[in-house]
């Protein structure tokens, strides 16, 4: 506010020099009003502008086995066999469901990678809301969720109750199919933002990774700028405020009342497959607004620390210091980059993450 604020005040200082005191009640009433209009238009379009309904449908569509159909980004057909292809990549999308927005990025980060990206398919899944199926009429069949539950692996609203992971599961089995995928090597599921929660979760719950590894196919998780993980432990980093916060240690944040699709097994064995898997966390450094308006600031957030690059930290470090440690989980701060998944996704370590390309000064 204060860059818009400041301009105005300044331009009436000098009309009240110019004009006289007589004028001073009706334009400060004048500049109050306009920044309560500024104020108000920033909120509504930068609080909770995921309310709107999104601004293009992805044009693709993949069966959820019989319990709905997803919308879906995919660069090349694959209706028919893709020899070559030797790794797919999934990009999710935040949490204003914009999948068109993050495709870009994600053929951007593509043609970055040159001859490796040659041999890719990128993937970008679309998790709608009630309000995008009524804004653009789409069949009943097409899966939609709440505005956020999609972040957790919350049952779908409808046409049938699938978890936004069963969807990345049908993804994952169309990967796996040997037919389509001869020369398939590896699968990195990514995400930024809202998107980054689900891959941090979904990398906990998945039951799809097993149909891949069947096939002989390595599986990687890149986890970006989330506003919050699932933690298994009841501790956190801001204990006081996780001791004045009912539900802190419930799913999402925590390891209690999870949700139908991981009910079982149990925490401890969550956290052991969690631990196995490979898992790169990017963090952007300028990542550290506590205000942002995208940020999660329910005290179950709160308790994981003040800001993303602060949560990610303490998180990554959290698990490093489980018995047995995580060796297959690595954090890379990515410079001077902050709440922005174009930059992260298209970075040398976004891009190392991605495709293993050399260049980030942050592998260790």
């Amino acid at each position: 506010m204060q860059p818009l604020f400041g301009p105005v005040a300044e331009r009436w200082t000098v009309s009240w020099n110019e004009r006289g005191d007589s004028m001073k009640s009706r334009k400060i009433l004048a500049v109050l009003a306009l920044a309560l209009i500024i104020t108000q238009a920033y909120a509504e379009e930068e609080v909770a502008p995921n309310q709107k309904p999104v601004k293009v449908v992805a044009d693709k569509r993949i069966a959820v086995g019989s319990q709905g159909m997803l919308p879906l980004y995919v660069s090349a057909d694959w209706s028919k066999p893709l020899p070559g292809v030797t790794r797919a990549i999934l990009v999710l999308h935040g949490r204003l469901r914009n999948a068109d927005v993050y495709y870009r990025s994600a053929l951007t980060a593509q043609a970055a990678a040159g001859d490796a990206g040659k041999s890719t398919i990128m993937i970008v899944p679309q998790f709608l809301a009630g309000i995008d199926i009524e804004a653009y009429h789409l069949p009943a069949d097409t899966l939609h969720w709440s505005l956020e539950g999609w972040e957790g692996g919350d049952a779908a609203e409808g046409p049938q109750p699938a978890s936004s992971f069963d969807a990345l599961d049908a993804i994952l089995a169309r990967l796996a199919d040997r037919h389509l995928f001869p020369d398939l090597k590896w699968v990195v599921v990514a995400g930024h933002s809202g998107g980054g929660q689900v891959v941090q979760r979904y990398a906990i719950a998945t039951e799809g990774e097993a149909v891949l590894k069947a096939e002989n196919v390595a599986i990687r998780y890149v986890v970006a700028n989330p506003s919050s993980y699932a933690y298994f432990s009841a501790d956190r980093p801001e204990a006081q405020i996780a001791a004045s916060c009912p539900g802190y240690n419930n799913w999402k944040y925590g390891m209690e009342a999870r949700p139908p699709y991981l009910a079982s097994p149990g925490a401890a064995e969550l956290e052991q497959r969690y631990a196995s898997r490979q898992v790169i966390y990017l963090l952007g450094t300028r990542d550290t607004n506590p205000n942002h308006p995208a940020l999660d600031k329910s005290c179950m957030a709160e308790a994981q620390g003040p800001y993303r690059y602060a949560r990610g930290h303490s998180y990554a470090a959290a698990m490093a210091a489980r018995a047995g440690g995580t060796p297959n989980h690595r954090l890379w701060d990515v410079p001077d980059v902050g709440h922005d998944g174009d930059r992260m996704l298209t970075s040398p370590c976004g891009l190392a993450a991605l495709f293993e390309l050399p260049g980030c000064g942050a592998e260790r």
